[in-house]
C-alpha cells in the first residue's frame, strides 16, 4: 500500500483519480512534456491524466508493480505534481517525476525525493534505483545529484524534444543511508 508520505512543504498522497484534473492542468505543458519519453502523447488530451490513471497508472499500482504519489503543497491544497516509483520485476527506470512550471525551481522536488528515497531505502528495504532523465534535462539532473545518485551510463530513449541520448542514473540503499548519515 502506498502510504502518505509528508515534508516541511508537502504532502505526498496516494494519486488517485481525485488528483486528475488539478494535475492535468499542470501536466499538459510542452515545458513538462518535452523531456519525457516519446510515448507520452503530444499533444497532450483533455482528459490525459486521468486516461493514464485509470488505464495504466491505477492498474500497476493495483498489481504492486509501481506506486505513485501526487504532490501536494500545503500552500496550495491541490496537486501540482506526481512523483512514480516503478517496482515491478522487469523495471530498467524505477522512478519518474515532473511538477508544475509555476513550483519549480523551489526544491520541493528534492524535497519531495527525499521523503520518496528515505520511505523506499529504509522502510521498504530496497537495495538500488535505475533512474534516467534526459541528457538536456538540466533541472532533473539537478534533482538526481542533490539527491545522492550517480551517473553510470548513457542509453538512447527517443524524447519528445527529438533526442535520445538519456542520463542512466543508479542509487544504491548504503550510498543513501551514508548521504543522509545514517550508514
Amino acid at each position: 500500500m502506498t502510504p502518505t508520505l509528508r515534508t516541511e512543504r508537502l504532502s505526498l498522497q496516494p494519486a488517485s483519480l481525485a488528483h486528475a484534473d488539478a494535475l492535468q492542468a499542470h501536466f499538459a505543458n510542452w515545458e513538462i512534456i518535452r523531456h519525457l519519453a516519446a510515448t507520452v502523447p503530444w499533444p497532450y488530451p483533455d482528459d490525459g491524466v486521468a486516461t493514464f490513471f485509470r488505464e495504466d497508472l491505477l492498474p500497476r499500482v493495483a498489481r504492486g508493480h509501481a506506486h505513485a504519489w501526487a504532490l501536494v503543497p500545503h500552500a496550495a491544497g491541490a496537486a501540482v505534481g506526481l512523483l512514480e516509483w516503478r517496482c515491478a520485476p522487469d523495471t530498467t527506470d524505477s522512478r519518474g517525476f515532473w511538477i508544475g512550471r509555476a513550483w519549480q525551481g523551489q526544491g520541493l522536488m528534492t524535497e519531495a525525493v527525499t521523503a520518496f528515497q528515505d520511505w523506499v531505502f529504509f522502510e521498504e528495504q530496497v537495495p538500488s534505483l535505475t533512474l534516467h532523465s534526459a541528457v538536456r534535462n538540466v533541472a532533473s539532473r539537478r534533482v538526481k545529484e542533490k539527491t545522492g545518485a550517480r551517473i553510470v551510463g548513457l542509453v538512447e530513449v527517443p524524447h519528445h524534444e527529438g533526442v535520445t541520448e538519456t542520463h542512466q542514473w543508479t542509487l544504491t540503499r548504503a550510498a543513501w543511508a551514508a548521504f543522509r548519515g545514517r550508514a
